[in-house]
């Protein structure tokens, strides 16, 4: 990837305006035109959005991009869209006991109404502030009760002869208690705003359980198991590599082997894997920040619990960078595809969604984006200018690909705002337009809905603010 260091938040307005103004259309359309009696909309196919019933993940997204588009553009018709399609459809997600999503779904509908409402941008009406406080509470508890124990017993730090953080259990994936995914760590935030509204998941006896240890223990594992740090653990051990599933004997906790869901092989990376590493744990980051001292000493401590966030993120930010983003910050959908090889230095060139090899994920961009703005802010605001100045320009330059065609999509009658989107290139589900080879041209409900968090974030970078759910 060459980062462009001339970027700045202020040159990319025109574009995050650009995305906006799109945005609306397509908010309107797509509410207007789906029927809630198909589920959830997904990823699109010729341009319609369509359902998928592996699970129901995406509905969230749906209706946080109206909160989003009225955030940044003061436009009252969409608050009122996310206001009442979130009570009209969100409370199922609330106690759903069945997923490991509760960050994606109602942190962007619950989350973005509550921080609306706590920033000022909309009057704090008590009623409303109570209803998204309780619906928070209880989906992170929810969440933090799908939890497995592992059988780790030793503190752990991914920097050798440093204190260390006990893996001691994780949030499983849908797949069951055996299956630990890369993607969990981004609905950690569930956990973690709940637990700032002072919120704990009762166990039996009236046992009260703390939802920021189960949260850090979660990205603990996670660290240890999906994400490798160069240091020998097998044949294929690169830094910042990232595995999309761990799998544990649940007779006796023992880790046993990484896998893969939606990546290529369990010893490739995953690209939108990886994406959710490198947000999930700079946002956690940032939130960190917000938590005592105190509180986090029963973990392993302060400074044991930001080195395994921070060497976490870093390994697998500066592997997206330095070893399978195109020059222009776009990946491929996955490190080891096998079509790759037929576009032999694909990295030293722009991205190319229209091959005929291998598709492009441009919604791993997109979080991966928003990864890198938050964790280069995070190193300069701690004292690491220059590596913190890394990892923003990372993201604006992304951002400025991302904003403008071919991934822009700017054609009224394609109701996805990203295109270029891949959803399980395994399964085949993404469509092939006729006359191509591989999947291009399609969005998806996620890399929409992050490309409006990213747009939005950098239209308050530009304006001297930020905005976060901590």
């Amino acid at each position: 990837m060459k980062i462009d260091a001339s970027l700045t938040p202020e040159k990319l307005r025109k574009k995050t305006e650009r995305v906006f103004e799109l945005a609306a259309r397509k908010i309107r359309a797509l509410d207007a035109a789906w029927d809630p009696a198909q589920g959830t909309p997904v990823f699109t196919v010729r341009g319609r959005y369509t359902s998928r019933g592996w699970t129901e993940w995406t509905q969230g997204f749906q209706f946080g991009m109206a909160f989003l588009q009225f955030d940044a553009t003061g436009d009252e018709a969409m608050l009122r869209l996310g206001r009442e399609k979130t009570v009209k459809h969100m409370a199922t997600h609330v106690s759903h006991v069945g997923v490991h999503d509760h960050g994606f779904n109602n942190i962007s509908t619950y989350g973005n109404l509550r921080r609306l409402m706590l920033e000022g941008r909309i009057p704090a009406n008590r009623d409303e502030l109570a209803f998204t406080e309780l619906a928070l509470k209880a989906s992170g508890a929810v969440q933090a009760a799908r939890h497995a124990p592992t059988a780790f017993r030793d503190p752990w730090s991914p920097l050798p002869g440093r204190a260390g953080v006990v893996p001691a259990g994780y949030v499983y994936s849908f797949n069951g208690p055996q299956s630990l995914f890369a993607d969990t760590i981004r609905s950690m935030r569930s956990l973690s705003v709940a637990h700032q509204l002072g919120h704990v998941l009762m166990g039996e006896g009236d046992r009260p359980i703390s939802l920021l240890r189960r949260a850090i223990e979660h990205a603990a594992t996670t660290a240890r198991c999906n994400v490798y740090f160069g240091q020998g653990r097998d044949r294929y051990d690169v830094r910042g590599r990232v595995a999309h599933e761990s799998i544990f004997n649940r007779n006796d906790g023992q880790y046993r082997c990484p896998s893969t869901q939606q990546g290529y092989s369990p010893f490739t990376t995953w690209t939108r894997g990886a994406a959710w590493i490198i947000c999930g744990f700079a946002e956690q980051l940032e939130f960190l920040d917000t938590v005592k001292g105190a509180h986090l000493d029963p973990a392993g401590g302060r400074r044991a619990v930001t080195d395994l966030f921070l060497e976490t993120a870093r390994a697998a930010s500066d592997h997206y960078i330095d070893g399978y983003s195109a020059r222009d910050g776009i990946p491929y959908w996955d490190d080891g595809a096998p079509g790759l090889a037929s576009l032999a230095g694909y990295q030293g060139r722009r991205a190319d969604p229209f091959n005929a090899h291998e598709p492009v994920d441009s919604s791993a961009a997109a979080i991966a984006a928003q990864g890198f703005l938050r964790l280069g802010r995070w190193l300069e605001a701690n004292g690491a200018r220059a590596a913190g100045r890394k990892y923003s320009q990372a993201g604006l330059t992304i951002a400025a690909t991302l904003f403008a065609e071919p991934y822009l999509s700017t054609d009224p009658r394609h109701q996805g705002l990203l295109l270029h989107s891949v959803y399980h290139r395994p399964n085949g589900w993404d469509h092939v337009p006729r006359g191509r080879k591989v999947p291009c041209g399609e969005s998806s409900m996620w890399g929409d809905y992050h490309a409006l968090e990213l747009a939005l974030l950098i239209q308050r970078l530009a304006a001297g603010k930020y905005y976060t759910f901590f």
